[in-house]
């Protein structure tokens, strides 16, 4: 067998209602595995649910944007010219990454207070 990392055991007993209330709590931030919901919360006192999805969001705009600027440089590069339509949609790519970022980080602070 291999050597496990956490090789101490924890054992405690807890009353039907008191499993529903961990069970409720860990549906509650998303999670299914007992044994982190456990070990954070008793390591750390609390766990943070975030909204990922500005940051799918994000990643998604930062992909395009990626795409968009490898196709500009290969028009730039066969046709030795870009045009001012394709640096304005860059533009507007990025800002729109700013505003993902920024919504994200906002997120994150209102999840702290």
């Amino acid at each position: 067998m291999a050597k496990r990392q956490r090789n101490q055991a924890i054992f405690f007993r807890v009353t039907e209602e008191e499993r529903q209330i961990i069970e409720q709590k860990m549906e509650l931030i998303g999670t299914q595995d007992l044994g982190v919901y456990l070990r954070r919360m008793a390591i750390y006192g609390y766990m943070i649910e975030i909204d990922m999805e500005p940051l799918n969001r994000l990643s998604v705009e930062l992909s395009r944007t990626g795409n968009n600027i490898n196709q500009l440089a290969k028009r730039a590069n066969e046709t030795g010219s870009i045009y001012g339509e394709d640096i304005e949609k860059i533009a507007l790519d990025v800002k729109d990454i700013k505003s993902y970022l920024r919504q994200f980080m906002k997120a994150i602070i209102n999840d702290f207070d």
